[in-house]
């Protein structure tokens, strides 16, 4: 029996891990998936040992932590290993979300693919949320306060649902322990949906730059391209000793070493770095419960793609329109993000309402209206190429004739 199981293991390992076909043309950009597996592994395992030293206790969570950077034996490096990779995990899954917009890999036979990987990044986002409020210092105090207070927006029962989620009146002791508990679980409810992930994606396997479909000219995943993924994971590796050892506080708040003093406003609140794009939508639109709508419906519109994409061609490589059109997208979304970091002034508030239009925009109007566009010049160029076509198959039939009478 045991031997029978084994085996069971050994064959999913080498169906997934070695024999697993992709496409002979993939690049780089297909390395990311590797990196937040890597990413997901090292945060799973740093925030268990760090779990063992940490207290969720407001009077001493602040004090915990400067133990664990100060009296346990390598604690500085994990807990600045924890926090970096936090940073990295979202760029990596921005990039990969980047990636899959340009390829349209959300696109039939991979929606469902496409699918966890939204659901995956918007259980990231609240357990990044969740973290980032374990230190307890300003910025953790008054984020919190922030960010949950938005649900008091929901009509009839918003501030229920508040108090529910403090476990009182306020931020406290049992808001904390909350959201530890719901920090050290949500990592492993992440691993299972990756692991679904996965599942749908070697269902199809993975797309390819020149979004052709079909099962020709594939390679074997190792050793082919799991050496190309380990290329990445060591400059990863490499950039992450760097950060930690010299600039361990290059992508964290200044103001997040202070203890946390409800009786003290910080001159300016805002979130971690990876939630700015969505803080500046949240805060674009005057009305508060329209403004928590378009904050979760800014995530939830990914979803919307497969749908709304209505091009016969798949991905951006010989779509000109589209190719100039992502670009835009890509752009307006760092826009959005210096946005969420700058106070609600003029001309930010402007700038932040143009580039929250433009973001919906972008998914319900210029996605399938450059698609319908781009069917018709293709239909024309078709159309072109058959007519002329079909004259010079009308011209060789009469020279044909001709040289047969003469």
């Amino acid at each position: 029996m045991r031997l029978l199981k084994s085996n069971v293991i050994l064959r999913l390992l080498n169906s997934y891990l070695v024999d697993s076909p992709q496409p002979a043309n993939i690049s780089y950009l297909w390395n990311f998936g590797s990196l937040l597996g890597t990413c997901l592994i090292l945060q799973i395992l740093t925030g268990v040992f760090l779990a063992m030293h940490y207290t969720p206790n407001v009077e001493m969570a602040f004090s915990s932590v400067e133990h664990i950077m100060r009296d346990v034996n390598a604690g500085w490096i994990l807990r600045y290993t924890h926090a970096n990779v936090a940073s990295f995990f979202f760029i990596f899954v921005y990039l990969h979300i980047a990636r899959g917009i340009y390829y349209s890999s959300y696109r039939e036979p991979r929606t469902l693919t496409w699918t966890i990987g939204v659901v995956i990044l918007i259980l990231m986002m609240g357990t990044g949320f969740l973290g980032y409020v374990l230190p307890y210092g300003q910025m953790s105090l008054w984020g919190a306060t922030v960010i949950t207070n938005l649900l008091s927006a929901i009509p009839v029962f918003g501030k229920d649902l508040v108090e529910l989620i403090w476990g009182g009146f306020s931020v406290s002791n049992a808001t904390l322990n909350r959201f530890f508990s719901l920090h050290f679980l949500l990592p492993f409810v992440l691993a299972a949906l990756a692991a679904g992930h996965l599942l749908a994606l070697h269902e199809n396997g993975s797309g390819n730059p020149n979004g052709i479909t079909g099962n020709g000219d594939r390679y074997p995943m190792h050793p082919y391209f799991s050496f190309k993924d380990l290329v990445t994971i060591f400059l990863f590796l490499l950039a992450l000793s760097i950060i930690v050892c010299f600039y361990p506080n290059l992508l964290g708040h200044s103001d997040n070493y202070i203890p946390a003093n409800p009786m003290q406003t910080p001159a300016s609140i805002v979130p971690e770095w990876y939630l700015l794009p969505y803080y500046a939508i949240l805060r674009s639109i005057p009305n508060k419960l329209l403004g928590v709508l378009a904050m979760f419906g800014s995530l939830l519109i990914l979803l919307v793609l497969p749908f709304t994409d209505l091009s016969r061609i798949r991905g951006s490589q010989f779509r000109p329109l589209m190719k100039v059109a992502n670009w835009a997208f890509f752009i307006n979304f760092f826009i959005l993000m210096w946005i969420g970091s700058q106070h609600p002034d003029s001309p930010y508030v402007e700038i932040g309402q143009i580039s929250t239009a433009f973001y919906f925009l972008w998914f319900l109007l210029l996605v399938p209206v450059i698609g319908l566009i781009e069917n018709t010049l293709y239909d024309l160029n078709y159309n072109t190429q058959l007519n002329s076509k079909n004259l010079m198959n009308k011209e060789d039939k009469i020279l044909k004739s001709v040289r047969k009478t003469s």
